[in-house]
């Protein structure tokens, strides 16, 4: 090899060199510009503002706790504090732990949530489920913090148990707020709702699942998981799956290995996954049901692409469920977890699966409610396992 052939390679060598550290240099910019500072102020506003809506007022002063708001952040916001290096609750956390308890010591002098009378048919009963459940799993969740379970969450949990059904084809389930709004409030959302259940018992501090008192209960739970599986969406399935990492044995290992490959291989180009792609269901001749998985009340096209509530709850799922953050599908979610968010404003964009809403109006932020919440969550785990343990 002469001297210009030398010249010439070492010349390209340092070429490909210098480009791959500039793309090394572009993931790492990429992979810090997510904003926890700016996260928790998203989560805070919006939690505050909730908690002063008055469409959310209810009796004795109180609020109640939904499912995109008020729920995702007080499983998320402790998450942060790591990051901000800020170890007390904040002001909102302490006001909707106070608001939860408060509803729990009134048991049946609270009025529920709605009511047959004003919301319809069956409401007073789904707003008890729903309630009792959102209770004890808010409440366990507090309590994993300080390691022992209060008076109010064993409470929470009794009023919790006391609402699940023991007979009928929903034998082990709970009468769950149906407004047919995906994927909370409908129809195929007591799974949901029964998989939210199973999480609180298997987050509640000082070994709670094994209480003799709750075994009978918590086989009817079970069972009502395990007999309607099939059915669920892709969506109630990986909420299971969540669940199942705090209460084991909810899913069998083939199962579990099924659901999991399922679930990497609904990932889209992009890295995230889309809720839309997550809620579909095909229940027999039900197509109405198929049909509302594309489009909305409105008759607008859900929004198929990759949003961050799916991308937060899987790359959360599939980290707790023993998918390492150096998992490819893992990696990739979590890349795109930290390209997408709003660093202006906090939050990650995610999209009603029911009626087209202005994203800027308050309603219009719910699902990106959810979507910042778990976003968190996602990113958090994945920065807890990578930290050099002294």
């Amino acid at each position: 090899m002469n001297a210009r052939t030398l010249s010439f390679c070492a010349a390209t060598t340092c070429m490909v060199a210098a480009v791959l550290c500039a793309c090394s240099r572009s993931e790492a910019t990429v992979a810090s510009t997510w904003s926890p500072t700016a996260a928790a102020a998203y989560l805070d506003q919006r939690t505050s503002w909730w908690m002063g809506w008055s469409v959310a007022s209810r009796d004795h002063e109180t609020f109640c706790v939904s499912c995109h708001t008020a729920l995702p952040y007080a499983l998320s916001r402790a998450a942060l504090r790591g990051a901000l290096a800020d170890q007390t609750p904040t002001i909102n956390e302490r006001r909707l732990i106070e608001n939860v308890t408060k509803r729990v010591r009134l048991r049946d002098d609270r009025g529920p949530y709605y009511n047959d009378e004003t919301s319809g048919a069956h409401k007073t009963a789904q707003s008890r489920g729903t309630e009792a459940v959102i209770n004890a799993l808010i409440l366990a969740n507090y309590d994993a913090q300080t390691g022992r379970l209060s008076d109010d969450a064993r409470a929470a949990f009794d009023q919790m148990w006391a609402q699940q059904k023991t007979t009928g084809d929903d034998k082990g389930a709970w009468s769950w707020l149906d407004f047919d709004l995906r994927p909370w409030e409908a129809e195929e959302s007591a799974y949901y709702g029964a998989a939210l259940a199973a999480a609180a018992v298997g987050t509640a501090p000082e070994n709670y699942r094994s209480t003799p008192a709750v075994q009978d209960r918590l086989l009817l739970l079970r069972d009502y998981l395990d007999r309607g599986y099939a059915t669920q969406s892709l969506f109630n399935r990986t909420v299971l799956l969540w669940a199942s990492t705090k209460l084991p044995g909810l899913v069998t290992a083939e199962r579990r290995k099924s659901l999991v490959t399922e679930i990497v291989d609904d990932e889209r180009d992009d890295g995230g996954w889309s809720l839309a792609s997550m809620n579909r269901t095909w229940k027999g001749s039900t197509l109405r049901g198929y049909a509302r998985s594309w489009i909305r009340a409105d008759r607008s096209l859900v929004e198929m692409k990759s949003d961050g509530y799916a991308t937060g709850l899987v790359t959360l799922t599939l980290q707790q469920a023993g998918l390492t953050r150096d998992n490819v599908q893992v990696a990739r979610g979590l890349l795109w977890l930290e390209r997408n968010q709003n660093t202006s404003e906090g939050f990650w964009p995610a999209d009603s699966l029911n009626v087209q809403r202005p994203p800027t109006s308050n309603i219009g932020r719910f699902m990106s409610d959810a979507a910042t919440a778990y976003a968190v969550l996602a990113l958090t785990e994945a920065n807890r396992h990578s930290t050099p343990q002294h």
